[in-house]
C-alpha cells in the first residue's frame, strides 16, 4: 500500500512522517493533541528542554490512557455481570414457563 509523507508541526518544529493516506487525518489529530499537551507543559515552566517536555507529555498521555483503560475494563466487567444476571433470570423464567406449559417436565 502506498504511503505519503505528511508534515506535522509540534512546538513550532516540523516533522516529516510517512503515513497511509487513510490514516492522515488521525495522524494530524494526534500531532495536534501532542502539540497542545507539550505547550501546556512548556507554559507551566517547570520543565525545560524539548526532550524533557516530550517525555512529560508522553507520561501524562500514557497515564490518561491507562486511567481510561481501567475505567473501560470496570464498565465492561459490570456489564458482563449484569448480562450474566439477566441470563440467569431469563433461564429461570423459561424453566417456569416450560413447567407450566408442559406439566411434569
Amino acid at each position: 500500500m502506498a504511503v505519503q509523507t505528511v508534515t506535522v508541526s509540534i512546538l513550532d518544529r516540523q516533522y516529516q512522517v510517512n503515513c497511509k493516506p487513510e490514516e492522515i487525518d488521525a495522524l494530524k489529530q494526534s500531532a495536534s493533541f501532542l502539540d497542545t499537551k507539550m505547550r501546556e507543559i512548556k507554559s507551566a515552566g517547570s520543565v525545560l528542554g524539548l526532550d524533557r517536555i516530550a517525555v512529560m507529555a508522553a507520561l501524562n498521555i500514557a497515564n490518561d490512557f491507562l486511567d481510561q483503560s481501567r475505567k473501560t475494563d470496570d464498565v465492561v466487567a459490570a456489564q458482563a455481570a449484569e448480562i450474566a444476571s439477566l441470563t440467569t433470570k431469563l433461564d429461570q423464567a423459561l424453566k417456569r414457563i416450560k413447567r407450566d406449559i408442559v406439566p411434569g417436565s
